[in-house]
C-alpha cells in the first residue's frame, strides 16, 4: 500500500487495499467503514484523512484519531505524522493494541490525557436478542428534538465527563443529534413527554451498526429499561436493517456488561479510548 519510510495520505488508488483492511474486521472498523463506503478516501468528503503504512497499517485522522491496524513501526509512523501538526482530535479510539501503542508514542507531546479507558470490551450481536425488545422504544421524530436533546446532553456529560455545550453553547452538538434524528438513528422511550431511555446508531456500515449513547433516566434505573431498550435498537439493526449490532462498553461498568450479555451480545474484541 505504501512506502515504508513513513505513513502517507491514502488516495483513491489505495481504495481496494483500504477496503481489504476494513473488511478484515468489520465490527472494529465500523466507524471508518461507514465513512469510506460513502466518501471513498477523499479527505473533504471523508471528514478526515486516511493514513497507511506498509501492507496493512491504517489510521483515520479526523475529529477522532482511529488507528485500525499496524504494528509498532506503523504506530511510530502514524505518531510522527500526527505530531507534525497541532492536535485537533478530541480522542484516540479503536482497537486497544493500536490505541495504547499509538498513545505511548504521542503521550510525551500530547499528554497528559484527561482520561485513558484502556479496557473497553467490543461486543456484537448477529441474531435476534434474547431479551424481549421494548415495544415502546421507537425512532425519535424531528419535532421531538427539543424533548430528546436534554437526555442526550445528560448522557454525554455522564459518559464523557464534559458538557457538550461548553464551547459553542451547544450549537454543534445539537446539529449532530439533529442529524441522527433526521436519519432515523436516534431511539427513545417517552413517558409523559420525557425520555426515560435513549440510544443511537452512531455509525452504520453495509455490514455493521454501532450502538452508542445508551442512557436510562437515573430514577428509572434497575427496572430493566436499559436491556429491553437496547434489545429494541439491536433488533432494528439485525432483523430490520440486516446488520450486525455492535457496541463497546467500559470494562468497569459491570451492570451494563451484564445487561448486554443478557441481550445476547458477546465480546469480539477489545477497544481503548484516550480522552483529551
Amino acid at each position: 500500500m505504501l512506502k515504508l519510510a513513513g505513513a502517507r495520505l491514502l488516495d483513491e488508488g489505495d481504495l481496494r487495499a483500504v477496503r481489504a483492511v476494513l473488511d478484515a474486521d468489520p465490527v472494529a472498523s465500523c466507524m471508518v467503514s461507514s465513512r469510506v463506503e460513502v466518501a471513498g478516501t477523499d479527505p473533504w468528503r471523508l471528514g478526515g484523512e486516511l493514513w497507511g503504512f506498509g501492507r496493512d497499517g491504517m489510521c483515520f485522522s479526523g475529529a477522532n484519531l482511529v488507528p485500525l491496524a499496524g504494528g509498532p513501526a506503523a504506530l511510530r509512523a502514524f505518531a510522527d505524522r500526527a505530531l507534525r501538526r497541532r492536535r485537533a482530535c478530541s480522542s484516540l479510539v479503536g482497537p486497544a493494541e493500536q490505541v495504547l501503542g499509538l498513545w505511548q508514542e504521542l503521550e510525551p507531546e500530547w499528554g497528559p490525557a484527561r482520561e485513558v479507558r484502556a479496557d473497553q470490551p467490543l461486543m456484537a450481536l448477529a441474531g435476534a436478542p434474547t431479551v424481549p425488545p421494548d415495544p415502546l422504544v421507537r425512532p425519535v421524530r424531528p419535532d421531538e428534538l427539543d424533548r430528546y436533546l436534554p437526555a442526550a446532553i445528560a448522557m454525554f456529560i455522564e459518559e464523557v465527563g464534559i458538557d457538550p455545550r461548553a464551547e459553542d453553547g451547544g450549537v454543534g452538538y445539537r446539529a449532530r443529534v439533529a442529524e441522527l434524528v433526521a436519519a432515523g438513528r436516534a431511539f427513545a422511550r417517552f413517558e409523559d413527554g420525557e425520555v426515560v431511555f435513549k440510544a443511537e446508531i452512531g455509525a452504520m456500515s453495509a455490514r455493521v451498526g454501532q450502538i452508542q449513547g445508551v442512557w436510562v433516566r437515573p430514577e428509572r434505573r434497575g427496572q430493566g429499561l436499559g436491556a429491553a431498550g437496547t434489545a429494541a435498537v439491536a433488533d432494528r439493526l439485525v432483523r430490520g436493517l440486516g446488520r450486525v449490532a455492535s457496541l463497546y462498553v467500559n470494562g468497569y461498568n459491570a451492570p451494563a456488561r451484564a445487561a448486554y450479555a443478557s441481550i445476547g451480545f458477546s465480546q469480539v474484541g477489545q477497544f481503548s479510548t484516550v480522552l483529551f
